[in-house]
Parts: structure tokens; sequence; C-alpha cells
């Protein structure tokens, strides 16, 4: 259990971030040379991992989970490094680090411009079955070489969401494995130019992004076919709080219909935790309780995407409120460390 490892190596139990991210010069260059530094419409903040370290020290941070930033590398070389350079980071600071491989899941492909800023459904760089091979090696040897903690998936790769039928033969690779999959939020294809820029990415449409593939595999069952699977959502759950009755009350007329199949509910929400990161209150809190259990609540920073020092006096405040909220307060040390120590033990 990582709790143990902790231990073993001296420090007292701390809190488990689940999601931060790990930016390498590799990744940044790569960006850089293909024009996509702003495919997200915000700028990558700059990465070390002494600097993570400080702030992890100073907040009261343990151990920290790190998985690759937006946007998908459209080089397998890329992801390849990546992975590499977060495996040497666990290994060269025991107890304080984890690492979610990525995967390259575009089969190498470059991305244009003309792609990327076209309307066209045709134009997407769907990824093939040749690719999600390519994503199953990166797998294979991420999680039986690297010793990855569990798998990164963009929430969609050119226009191609989790919950794809092509995608089955790589959920079923991680599901043997019963591997831990980190979910992030990417820039949807296609993509509205003008409501990106007067409403951010990361202001709305992140929220909008999880939603989709998340439902998008209740959709299929994919949660409750491959159950071996944990998944970890980001954002506070995004808006699969209001999503989840809505999909739920019209499941029957979809049926009727023959849009969609049996969905086992129950089976596909018990798949799902869900990590704080962002704007969490203990009205969220309480709103991602209509949908699943305590046990399933992780804390997240988005660490090194907000300042420190706002990420440290976010982490006290939640802090403050599950220790004063009478109802959320049996949940404390389970929200902070104990549910993440589970689920990567």
């Amino acid at each position: 259990m990582l709790g143990l490892m902790i231990a073993a190596n001296g420090f007292a139990q701390g809190v488990i971030d689940v999601h931060s991210h790990i930016i390498t010069p590799e990744f940044v260059s790569s960006l850089e040379n293909e024009g996509r530094l702003m495919d997200e419409g915000f700028p990558l903040p700059k990465y070390n991992v002494e600097n993570h370290l400080k702030w992890m020290d100073e907040a009261g941070v343990e151990t920290s989970v790190l998985t690759l930033a937006a946007p998908q590398p459209s080089s397998a070389e890329v992801v390849r490094q990546t992975n590499e350079a977060a495996a040497r980071i666990k290994k060269e600071h025991p107890g304080r680090f984890l690492f979610c491989a990525a995967l390259p899941l575009t089969g190498g492909r470059a991305y244009s411009r003309s792609v990327v800023e076209t309307s066209s459904d045709s134009a997407r760089p769907i990824a093939t079955l040749s690719d999600v091979s390519k994503a199953i090696e990166e797998a294979k040897y991420a999680l039986d070489v690297l010793k990855a903690d569990g798998i990164k998936l963009a929430t969609n790769v050119g226009g191609q969401y989790l919950g794809a039928p092509e995608l089955d033969t790589l959920f079923s690779v991680l599901n043997e494995r019963k591997a831990v999959v980190i979910l992030h939020p990417h820039r949807p294809e296609p993509v509205n130019k003008q409501v990106m820029q007067q409403t951010p990415l990361a202001m709305q449409e992140y929220l909008s992004e999880t939603t989709r593939a998340v439902s998008n595999m209740i959709s299929r069952n994919v949660l409750a076919r491959y159950n071996n699977i944990k998944v970890v959502v980001p954002h506070c759950g995004a808006y699969l709080p209001l999503a989840i009755p809505r999909m739920k009350s019209l499941t029957p007329v979809m049926q009727a219909n023959k849009m969609v199949g049996e969905i086992d509910y129950e089976a596909n929400l018990r798949a799902l935790y869900y990590d704080l990161a962002g704007a969490h209150s203990p009205e969220v809190i309480r709103m991602l309780l209509t949908i699943t259990t305590p046990d399933h609540l992780l804390y997240g920073s988005d660490y090194p995407y907000v300042a420190p020092q706002v990420l440290k006096q976010s982490l006290a405040r939640m802090k403050d409120y599950l220790s004063k909220e009478p109802d959320l307060a049996p949940f404390r040390e389970m929200i902070l460390y104990q549910n993440a120590n589970q689920i990567f033990k």
C-alpha cells in the first residue's frame, strides 16, 4: 500500500494529490514545432520537480500523481519520453510521486492546422485500429516495464471519444491489468473558435468535455463490461451529477427507439472516482454524493496550472470545511488520502 511505502520512507501520512501534471521540455518543443502551443487556448506553465516538491512540502501534500497535460502529443516518441521522465521522477523521490502514463492514440501523425481548425467531420484525424494497437503497446510497456501506477486517457483524440467501439481492445488490456485510469479533458474537435475566445475551454468546455466522454462510455456500458478498471473523473465530476439523472430518465425512451442498449448504471457508476481539483466546496461534495459514495472522492490540485499559493489556500480551505461541516467531517481523511491510498495500493 502507498501509505506503508510512505511510512517506510520516514514520512508521516499526508495528503495524496491525484491530479497534477508533468510538462517536459520535449513535450513543449514538439508542440512548438507543430505550432500547437496554444491548442488548448491557454499557455503551458513551466514545470520542474524541485518547485513541485517545494509546493508539496509547504502545502502538506505527501504524494502527487503525475499525468501528461493537454494537448495530446502527435509523436509517440514524445509520449514515451514523457512516461520515462515520470518513471525517473518516481524512482528518484520514493513515496513522493506516482504516475499514470500517457498513450499515443494519434498513431504518431501530426495535426495540420487545417485539420485542427476545420469543422468537417471527415477531416478529423480519427484514430484507427492500428493506432489503438500502438496505444496498447505503450500501455503494456508503461505498466509492465516502467511500473506506471495507471494510465492517463484524454477525453477525446482528434474527435474520437472514449467509449468509441474501436477503443474496446485497449479497455480489454487495461481491464486485464486492473488499471487505474485518470481522465483529463482535451480540446473538442471541432471547436467553435468564437466561443473558445470568449469563454476559454478551462472555464466551461472542459466540464462539458469530461461529461461527454464519461456519458459516452456509460451509454455503451464500457465501465460495466470492463469492471476491473477504476476511472478517476477530474474537476469535481464536471456536470455528471446533473447528467446522470437525465440519462437515467431518458434511457427507456432511447431504448424504445433502439438508440441505446441495456445500461447497467450501478456497475458503471461503481467504476468512477472523482477528484476535487478546481472549484470544490461543501456544496459540490454534497452534489457528488448524489451519484457516488464518500470512498470515491479524492483530493486533486491541478498543479502547476494554478499558482502554488492559491493551491495552498485552497487545500487549507478544504481541510477546514471537512473538519467543521458535521455531515462531511467523517470523510475528511478518506478524501485527503485514504481513498487514493486504496485505489493505488
